[in-house]
């Protein structure tokens, strides 16, 4: 099954989704608030402008009995209040001047008035007053207005209060912001549908050439990206081919250079090593010219080392690296390894420390000539690496159905931030020793050919640890 493209790309498509819908959010919240706000605005100033013109024009019909005594007046206020026809809407109230309620259109009509700023302040103004606010009694959100009642004397004998229940306007002020929050996500929902398309319409090649740019990274040279398009992802994929194109013929020219010049090197450095063991096998050398030779020859084998090096790698590099599969006794290759390299090492004045253990380790298929070269690869390192610890510690174990080697030198161990990096190929860090940077490259393309791994770490106390773990299993 083809393996989608991962459509992230860094956090794109959230962004650019959250952005375009918090955008169109934030533009549609402020368009909500400014309708329902108006849509307040209007019902309210309507109700106020309703309860101003009925309490005004109401106080000067009862202007016309003024002239009455004050129960004659108080009367006429209790029989209006009983006839008033709107009262499933509105209440009428009828107060004196001492704050009690005379007359009242839902009543009782006897007792203590609200006590609002708006009575109070209609007495002391002698005009209209205006409260919106929760009823000290029921606690239900309402809208009143007070209007003096003036005696022909000129003396406030009372207030006449229209009151209302704002709970239907608010009602319908509510549902006013909620269809338009609700239209807000209806364009909210085709915003992310349509955005989500246009950006799925981009990000899906974006995608394919990141995975592919991804894989011409980690070293598939020469892959080539199919796009559709004939704009500027179509432009990117093409320079992209070219750039990979041309990588590819640039590691194809570097491969085959690296191992032709291997290969004429060889032939010279084998005349050299074989001429310096001649030359050194003869008993009437001067001290100083054999210890001449003697450099000649140590430098010519590691020069030989470095050019197999080369060989190897450009063989990993091109996949002509194979591997010659046997049933083979590890623990005595690896034992052999470590004698025959312990000898060379005591000359420079390092022990290497074989940690012998009477476990039965079982033959495993593998091929030893190229686990002789890893093994012999991460000893030449440890050595070259730890070399100011003077020892270095090697054991062969069976664990979990795995052979497991463990090489650890003593010396100043690796920068942590270079750990990661230390088996890439040419990579030599902060290392002053000498060396091409690909042994350890090839020595983990050997042991991953083999099913297994290799780690470096830094081992407590010190130092570093090479573990090469290798499946007992067929391979």
């Amino acid at each position: 099954m083809k393996k989608k493209p991962n459509l992230r790309i860094g956090g794109l498509r959230s962004r650019w989704l959250m952005n375009t819908v918090g955008v169109v959010f934030a533009l549609g919240m402020v368009c909500v608030l400014a309708v329902t706000a108006s849509f307040a605005t209007y019902y309210y100033s309507n109700m106020e402008a309703d309860l101003k013109n009925r309490a005004t024009s109401t106080t000067e019909f009862f202007a016309d009995y003024m002239g009455q005594d004050y129960n004659e007046f108080y009367q006429s206020c209790i029989t209006y209040a009983q006839t008033f026809e709107r009262k499933d809407i509105l209440e009428l109230q009828f107060i004196n001047r001492w704050g009690d309620m005379v007359a009242s259109s839902v009543g009782p009509w006897a007792g203590q008035a609200p006590n609002t700023r708006d009575i109070k302040d209609a007495v002391r103004t002698r005009g209209p007053q205006l409260f919106v606010g929760r009823d000290p009694e029921t606690r239900e959100r309402i809208m009143a207005v007070s209007c003096p009642m003036i005696y022909t004397n000129g003396e406030v004998i009372g207030v006449l209060r229209y009151v209302t229940t704002m709970e239907l306007v608010d009602r319908e002020v509510f549902m006013v912001g909620l269809v338009s929050f609700l239209g807000l996500m209806v364009i909210l929902g085709v915003v992310v549908l349509s955005s989500g398309y246009y950006v799925h319409s981009i990000l899906t090649p974006v995608a394919q050439i990141t995975e592919k740019a991804k894989r011409i990274a980690s070293g598939s040279y020469g892959t080539q990206i199919q796009t559709k398009y004939d704009d500027e992802i179509g432009e990117l994929a093409q320079t992209i081919n070219e750039m990979s194109t041309k990588i590819s013929q640039n590691e194809k020219m570097q491969a085959e250079f690296i191992s032709q010049l291997s290969h004429e090197l060889r032939t010279p450095l084998t005349v050299i090593n074989g001429w310096s063991e001649t030359l050194l096998a003869d008993d009437n050398m001067d001290a100083d010219t054999r210890q001449g030779m003697k450099i000649i020859s140590s430098e010519a084998k590691r020069l030989t080392e470095m050019v197999m090096e080369l060989l190897d790698f450009t063989r990993m590099q091109d996949g002509r690296m194979t591997l010659n599969v046997e049933p083979t006794d590890l623990r005595s290759e690896f034992e052999d390894t470590v004698f025959m390299y312990g000898s060379r090492l005591a000359q420079d004045g390092i022990t290497l420390n074989y940690l012998d253990s009477d476990e039965d380790i079982p033959e495993i298929s593998c091929d030893p000539k190229r686990l002789r070269q890893v093994f012999l690869n991460i000893l030449d390192n440890a050595a070259k690496h730890g070399r100011d610890g003077k020892t270095i510690d090697a054991s062969i174990s069976y664990e979990d159905d795995e052979v497991v080697v463990r090489i650890r030198d003593h010396g100043c161990g690796i920068p942590e931030d270079e750990i990661p990096l230390v088996k890439k190929k040419f990579y030599k860090g902060s290392s002053k020793a000498r060396g091409t940077g690909i042994g350890l490259a090839v020595c983990d393309e050997i042991v991953e050919m083999h099913g297994g791994t290799l780690t470096l770490e830094n081992a407590p106390g010190g130092g570093t640890l090479v573990t090469v773990r290798l499946p007992a299993g067929d391979q």
